[in-house]
């Protein structure tokens, strides 16, 4: 990766059970006498990985007022992370304690979190379980209910697109799933997305996540149940929710009663996108950027010399 020398460094951390997970660190721009910042992990979609989070993670760690160590994960059969032997694995609790892993070798705490669609029910599991990790959350287009249109849409695709064989054919791939809650990207975005989503060898396009992840989806019988008492978790945190305004999976009614349970939540609707937001555009970044750093006031200690 010709940018990684530039923008971020790479290494791979073991999970309990060995497996390797791959994770980016943007190091915050130097800060000089300027004040303590939140550290920030970002969870990806289910079938997403790191990359997804590239834009954000140059706006948060090179902020001028307030730059902010960054890591992006890439989960377990996802981006350059090893893939399981046993589809078993690709479960959100076990995706959970991956992340537990990487914090705790990162040494994490009270840590800034944000968890786009599938990352983000990772995240409320995680602040249910262990709520000393989180210290602030934004949650990308993802809430304690799952509209099922959205998940049947979702499991429509998992393990069934055929592989492209040039980012040409991969580009026209994205077009052809995003075109109608995405009708503003350009030929450029699509591209960008395109190298987002699959991975690359030898200069072509390959499966970015183990088609193995659809097995996982299959054994959904109905509706997710309501993670509600998951979320009260994040009370303690502040909270900000993003939803696509033409999203399928995260409705109105869910976000607005988010907001009545959640006292300090703040909330951003990204127009002319879906499920989910790229967090590419100018004021959604804006928006994460003034987030995390309005979330720094008060906060003590929250990453060990680990890191």
């Amino acid at each position: 990766m010709a940018e990684a020398a530039a923008v971020f460094n790479e290494r791979f951390i073991s999970a309990r059970d060995g497996l390797r997970l791959y994770v980016r660190h943007y190091p915050a721009l130097a800060r000089g006498g300027q004040r303590d910042t939140r550290p920030v992990l970002c969870l990806a979609g289910l079938t997403r990985n790191s990359r997804d989070f590239h834009d954000i993670a140059l706006a948060l760690s090179q902020d001028a007022s307030a730059p902010r160590d960054v890591y992006t994960l890439d989960s377990r059969g996802r981006g350059m992370s090893e893939h399981d032997s046993d589809w078993k694995g690709y479960s959100i609790p076990n995706e959970m304690h991956d992340v537990i892993d990487v914090m705790t070798v990162l040494g994490l705490y009270e840590a800034g979190i944000i968890g786009t669609s599938r990352g983000g029910l990772i995240t409320m599991i995680l602040a249910a379980a262990q709520p000393g990790r989180i210290g602030a959350v934004v949650l990308n287009d993802i809430g304690p209910v799952i509209e099922q249109d959205g998940l049947a849409r979702i499991a429509g695709y998992v393990g069934r697109i055929p592989m492209p064989k040039t980012w040409a054919d991969a580009a026209r791939t994205v077009r052809d799933l995003t075109k109608r809650d995405f009708p503003m990207l350009t030929d450029a975005d699509v591209d960008g997305v395109a190298r987002q989503l699959f991975n690359e060898r030898n200069g072509r396009p390959v499966a970015g996540y183990d088609a193995k992840l659809a097995k996982s989806l299959s054994v959904l019988d109905g509706p997710i149940p309501a993670l509600w008492p998951q979320f009260e978790a994040l009370k303690r945190a502040p909270l900000m929710v993003i939803r696509g305004a033409n999203s399928d999976l995260l409705s109105e009614k869910t976000v607005d009663e988010m907001q009545r349970r959640h006292t300090m939540l703040t909330r951003v609707t990204v127009a002319n996108e879906g499920h989910a937001p790229l967090l590419r555009d100018a004021l959604t970044m804006a928006a994460i950027v003034s987030f995390f750093a309005a979330s720094d006031d008060g906060a003590g200690h929250r990453q060990s010399s680990a890191a």
